[in-house]
C-alpha cells in the first residue's frame, strides 16, 4: 500500500490558453494512467473543484517514496509539468504522506510534542 503522495495543484487557466490547457490535462491523466498500469505508481486521483478563488483542482499521485522520486525524474513527467506551468496559474507540487505514512508522521509529531512544555 502506498505511503507517500505527490500532490499537483493549480489555480485557474491562463486566459487565452484554455484549449492547450485541456490538452495538457488529458496528457497528464494519460501519463498517470500508463504509470499505474506499468506498476510505476500505485494510483492517482483527479479532483476538479467548484470555483472558489483559491484552488481549481489537483491530482494526487500515490506510491512509495522510490516510485514518486522516479516519477519526478521521468522525462515525460517533466515535460508535462513544464507544459502545465505555461497554461495554469500557481502550479504547485508537494510531497506528503498517506495511509501508513500518516501513522508514522503522527508518531514523530507526538514525540516532538512531548518535548515541548504545554501551556494553557
Amino acid at each position: 500500500m502506498a505511503d507517500r503522495v505527490l500532490l499537483i495543484s493549480w489555480k485557474r487557466p491562463v486566459a487565452g490558453r484554455e484549449e492547450r490547457g485541456l490538452e495538457v490535462f488529458n496528457e497528464a491523466v494519460g501519463l498517470y494512467g500508463r504509470k499505474q498500469q506499468e506498476g510505476k505508481i500505485e494510483g492517482f486521483d483527479v479532483s476538479l473543484l467548484v470555483p472558489n478563488g483559491v484552488l481549481d483542482g489537483y491530482i494526487a499521485v500515490r506510491g512509495s517514496a522510490d516510485q514518486l522520486a522516479l516519477l519526478q525524474e521521468d522525462e515525460e513527467y517533466m515535460r508535462n509539468m513544464v507544459d502545465a506551468s505555461l497554461i495554469v496559474e500557481d502550479l504547485a507540487v508537494c510531497t506528503g504522506f498517506t495511509n501508513q505514512g500518516v501513522a508514522q508522521q503522527m508518531q514523530i509529531y507526538q514525540e516532538a510534542v512531548g518535548k515541548v512544555p504545554q501551556t494553557a
